[in-house]
């Protein structure tokens, strides 16, 4: 009989009620990656296996006709892969990762798929993107910026006996703390008129719109709700949710979209901390490659 963590199931069925054992069930399916092929700028040099929902959370981002684009939690790299094939020939993107291992394998993702040119446009670089806002001259330094967050990914943890165990009510908390260290981060980088996603593969409502929120009440009128374009999914108080028990098997996902206005100079400012990726590309020179 497979193991059944009941602080795990009481918790989802109170945010899900009668639809959670469906949802449960979908959830132990394996995601129904697509090939993704390429977009409107270019075409990969080989089709990239990704979930429809991972396309569509980063089709969302509003690109600059040029600038800086950060995509801050850019592991495994499906979604650079997306804005970097969309992307204006005046921009560039910046693909971080704080994981030195999850960095290589973005980095040869980004090589397999990439042709030559266009590679030359796309950085890889690997600082704390909540650490780097505590530096005053880097913020306002994107136009555009995309943030996938480390989160609850409670499908992994479904399938996954150890990680089931483990889970306790304390996880999505604990993680909501970091991902409002990096949302609010996030937010001081973006230059004013820039737009910002915020993404999750949560079902938590502590880690999707619990920590937007918490955005929206810090910088109130510097934040423009700008919700996604795509029909899929459900709406939530601050985004879209789309779930695999009625999203024809996409996700879990959740995405986030938003606008930047002017920021209060009373606003708090995160901690500092080191850059050790970014320095190189200031806001219209040129990039270099690493890696």
């Amino acid at each position: 009989m497979a193991f059944v963590n009941e602080a795990f199931e009481a918790y989802y069925r109170s945010c899900f009620g009668a639809r959670w054992e469906s949802l449960r069930q979908c959830l132990l399916k394996n995601a129904g990656a697509v090939p993704y092929t390429g977009g409107r700028a270019a075409l990969l040099t080989a089709p990239y296996l990704l979930d429809r929902s991972s396309i569509l959370a980063a089709l969302s981002l509003r690109l600059p006709a040029e600038g800086i684009i950060l995509d801050a939690c850019a592991a495994p790299g499906g979604k650079s892969l997306v804005i970097a094939s969309n992307m204006s020939g005046e921009t560039r993107l910046l693909s971080n990762e704080l994981s030195s291992e999850r960095r290589r394998r973005l980095a040869k993702v980004l090589d397999g798929h990439l042709d030559a040119a266009l590679r030359e446009r796309v950085r890889v670089s690997g600082f704390d993107a909540a650490a780097l806002a505590g530096k005053r001259r880097e913020h306002e330094r994107f136009d555009a910026l995309l943030l996938d967050v480390p989160c609850s990914s409670e499908a992994h943890v479904l399938q996954n006996p150890a990680a089931l165990a483990q889970w306790t009510r304390a996880r999505p908390r604990f993680l909501a703390k970091r991902q409002w260290a990096l949302l609010s981060a996030a937010f001081l980088l973006l230059r004013p008129g820039g737009s910002l996603v915020y993404v999750t593969c949560a079902l938590s409502p502590d880690e999707n719109d619990g920590v937007v929120s918490r955005l929206r009440e810090k910088y109130r009128d510097a934040v423009s709700p700008d919700a996604p374009d795509f029909p899929e999914g459900e709406e939530t108080s601050h985004g879209r949710l789309l779930l695999p028990d009625q999203a024809d098997g996409m996700g879990p996902l959740y995405v986030a979209r938003f606008r930047k206005g002017v920021v209060s100079p009373g606003s708090n400012q995160p901690g500092g901390g080191k850059d050790p990726g970014a320095a190189g590309w200031d806001r219209r020179g040129s990039g270099r490659r690493n890696g």
